[in-house]
């Protein structure tokens, strides 16, 4: 079985992600404790609160959870997820896990929050090929800024605010968008990245 771990930082409903993550050859659990969390072979920063909230909930295991993930252990981060990837937020106080560096800042436009479908655009990571998304669901006001944005592999645009869409770093994957919510292909793509971050190395 594999196993998969949400990481329960006390916002947002687990539930619909846990059923995107649910096939017969996993076992997906909620765990609150950070270092607790890592003991999986997949872990999910989810994707709904409040940047300052949830970065508190990491407390002392945050070095233990950065260095997990630099050391290889495959994550996925969603919305908020990806956000608390980056060193720190605009929105709240806190320290994010600074797996990428850089900051995270508020869209540049009139209307905020940005909800519903958006454009993936110029994606260079296969699983999105293979999963056939091409639009994807977004509710968010924030958004990541990399310090190198050679980690981007994919954007969209909001107004006039061109933002990364998703970032990547070895076996750590940001997702900006919902994927859960993106019908079909956003659960295809679920099932490629796990495929994917799970291949062993050669």
């Amino acid at each position: 079985m594999i196993r998969i771990t949400l990481f329960d930082y006390g916002a947002g409903n687990l539930h619909s992600l846990g059923k995107a993550f649910a096939r017969e050859d996993r076992e997906v659990r909620v765990e609150p404790d950070p270092v607790r969390a890592l003991e999986t072979d997949l872990l999910v920063l989810p994707g709904v609160g409040a940047f300052g909230p949830a970065a508190a909930r990491f407390g002392p295991g945050r070095e233990a959870m950065r260095s997990a993930i630099l050391d290889g252990l495959p994550t996925i981060g969603i919305c908020l997820g990806m956000q608390l990837m980056m060193d720190a937020s605009d929105e709240g106080e806190g320290a994010g896990l600074g797996v990428i560096a850089g900051q995270v800042t508020k869209l540049a436009a009139a209307r905020l929050p940005q909800i519903g479908w958006n454009a993936i655009d110029d994606p260079t990571d296969p699983t999105f090929a293979s999963s056939g998304l091409t639009i994807a669901y977004y509710a968010n006001s924030f958004v990541c800024r990399p310090s190198d944005t050679r980690v981007v592999t994919a954007w969209s645009q909001h107004e006039q605010d061109r933002f990364p869409a998703a970032v990547r770093v070895a076996r750590c994957v940001g997702l900006q968008f919902h994927p859960e919510k993106s019908s079909a292909p956003g659960l295809r793509l679920l099932d490629a990245l796990v495929t994917d971050l799970l291949r062993p190395l050669r």
